[in-house]
């Protein structure tokens, strides 16, 4: 059964990032559709996936990650602007039967991302 996942790293502190809200959008026509808003846990992750089995179709995602308004949390002074406040992260699912894992690892002026497992 296929799922999609993901966990937020603070590179800066070296931590889990605790506390992040995460938006999951499907991309249809150009258009951004908004399937869920989760927060992540103690560890980082979700506490479930954010799709699996028939909810995960193939198709255009988008994960947006609320990073600036985790660092504020955090009490970490950040420019204002925040050089980076809210991090989109684009990415296909082509085969709905397999685990897409997509973390990010993040600190207030960097960011990562790779496809994990």
């Amino acid at each position: 059964m296929g799922r999609l996942t993901t966990h937020v790293l603070d590179t800066a502190a070296g931590t889990p990032g605790q506390g992040m809200s995460i938006t999951l959008h499907k991309i249809v026509d150009n258009r951004r559709e908004t399937l869920k808003t989760v927060v992540t846990n103690h560890d980082g992750r979700c506490d479930q996936p954010l799709l699996e089995g028939a909810d995960l179709a193939a198709g255009v995602y988008e994960l947006e990650f609320a990073a600036g308004d985790y660092f504020r949390a955090q009490g970490v002074k950040l420019p204002e602007p925040a050089f980076l406040d809210v991090v989109p992260l684009r990415f296909g699912i082509a085969d709905v039967n397999a685990h897409y894992h997509v973390p990010l690892l993040v600190s207030p002026w960097s960011y990562s991302t790779y496809r994990g497992s």
